[in-house]
């Protein structure tokens, strides 16, 4: 491998890992998962791994398989620093199967299932590696085996190969169902039995912040009123943004907050705030960007216009637009000043010039909120040359949503996820309803007040964090 080229400690830990495994003749030794925090450098470390493993003669062939195209870009891009030849599928499927190892989408791979297997069957399969980036996306319903299509893809195509690979950086789903290339152990809690992902190797975004490598975050949650009326009835009631307690009335109150009614609303208190932090931050960071998630289109469409009569440069980019994976690939090296997206800037986005996020959607998943915010924790070598330890912090700016505060106390660390038995799955922390009860009430949001702003700093920081 490239002199240039040290590899990080859990990537030496990965190489290592991967050697035990080969040497293993243990059927169940076959899964390998590697929870890794967004900016760990999860595809150049498996890069790294196979090229370790190939030089010994271990390993000979390589397959990735992703959700998306533009992440295949990016293992190209990785692969070439490092001198491997990995060839998109099935495009280049001649001459990729003469190279070190081939790339896909889960998509790809689903279309044209026997033809994939039928080239692959012609490497040898104790000497190749299959790698699934973002696991998580690899649900197994034993229920309904054919309902999650990408996991039971991956699941016969790789069936025949000796190691499997599964890398995240959320290891958990919000619809309780396992997923490939990950162990799962039985234990007890309390009286009932569960099955719990163990990952072989975890690398937490906190443990990250403490080496440098990305930044930490720092939270600011608009609080305010949310008024509600009885349809067709005069009488109000007041309803506290972060202290509701009622799920019904927490979700009213959330899709209120987002919206840009005037001056005054929380949600443009939100964006207000989050413009003023950007320009704060340019004076250390000149090129620093913002990216605002949205709703949905025409929320999107609204903000860009706000954000643009404030003189501000936008890139409006969502998953209808034709080019809109070129454009978002073009953000990072452009001139834009903010970024307003829906659903594209999650996993596999990378902007290291992104520092602050406004979080301006009713998505409450654990998942998405993270994916989402931690977008700006990115580094760059150059950006690591002129900044000390702890990094300097990005800014998340959000409603006072308590589910999303709650998020944001625990981002930093890994929780585990427990697979529960279909009658007994109570609300986890990825599922909108999660620790809610209440009436669900014929009730209209007709105003808001922003109020004061809550400030949160994720307590699982090291200590000279804790400022």
């Amino acid at each position: 491998m490239p002199a240039t080229i040290r590899p990080r400690e859990w990537q030496t830990q990965l190489t290592l890992l991967l050697r035990r495994r080969l040497n293993s003749a243990a059927a169940s030794d076959r899964d390998l998962l590697v929870f890794a925090g967004p900016g760990a450098g999860k595809t150049l470390g498996s890069l790294l791994a196979f090229c370790s493993m190939r030089q010994e003669g271990r390993l000979e062939r390589l397959v990735v398989l992703c959700h998306r195209t533009s992440i295949l870009e990016q293992w190209q891009r990785s692969s070439r620093r490092l001198g491997l030849e990995l060839c998109h599928w099935p495009e280049r499927s001649t001459s990729g199967l003469a190279g070190h190892g081939l790339l896909l989408t889960y998509q790809a791979a689903a279309r044209q299932l026997d033809r994939l297997q039928d080239d692959l069957a012609q490497w040898d399969p104790d000497t190749t590696l299959v790698v699934a980036d973002e696991a998580h996306h690899l649900g197994v319903d034993p229920e309904e085996p054919d309902a999650a299509v990408w996991g039971q893809t991956f699941q016969e195509i790789s069936s025949r190969f000796r190691l499997r690979l599964g890398l995240t950086g959320t290891p958990f789903r919000a619809d309780n169902l396992a997923f490939c290339a990950a162990r799962r152990v039985r234990l007890r809690q309390g009286s009932d039995v569960v099955e719990q992902i163990i990952p072989d190797l975890c690398v937490e975004p906190r443990d990250l912040i403490a080496a440098g490598d990305v930044r930490p975050l720092e939270f600011r949650f608009q609080d305010g009123w949310v008024e509600h009326s009885h349809e067709g009835l005069p009488d109000r009631d007041v309803s506290p943004l972060s202290a509701e307690a009622r799920e019904s009335w927490r979700a009213r109150n959330l899709r209120r907050a987002i919206r840009l009614a005037d001056s005054s609303s929380i949600g443009q208190q939100v964006l207000l705030k989050a413009q003023r932090r950007l320009i704060s931050i340019r004076e250390e960071h000149p090129r620093a960007a913002g990216l605002v998630i949205a709703r949905d289109i025409h929320h999107a469409e609204q903000i860009t216009r706000l954000l643009e009569e404030d003189g501000s440069r936008v890139d409006l980019v969502h998953s209808q637009e034709r080019e809109a994976a070129q454009r978002l690939a073009n953000f990072e090296n452009g001139s834009a000043d903010w970024l307003v997206s829906i659903d594209m800037c999650s996993e596999g986005f990378d902007a290291p010039r992104l520092r602050v996020v406004a979080y301006l959607t009713t998505v409450v998943t654990r998942s998405r909120f993270v994916q989402g915010i931690t977008r700006a924790v990115r580094m760059t070598p150059e950006l690591a040359r002129d900044e000390p330890i702890p990094r300097h912090p990005s800014y998340v700016y959000a409603p006072a949503d308590p589910l999303l505060m709650g998020y944001a106390r625990g981002w930093s660390i890994a929780e585990p996820y427990v697979i529960r038995a279909a009658e007994d799955t109570p609300g986890s922390g990825d599922t909108p309803n999660a620790g809610w009860s209440g009436p669900s009430l014929p009730l209209e949001a007709v105003g808001d007040g922003a109020g004061r702003v809550i400030p949160l700093k994720t307590p699982q920081l090291p200590s000279f964090l804790q400022r």
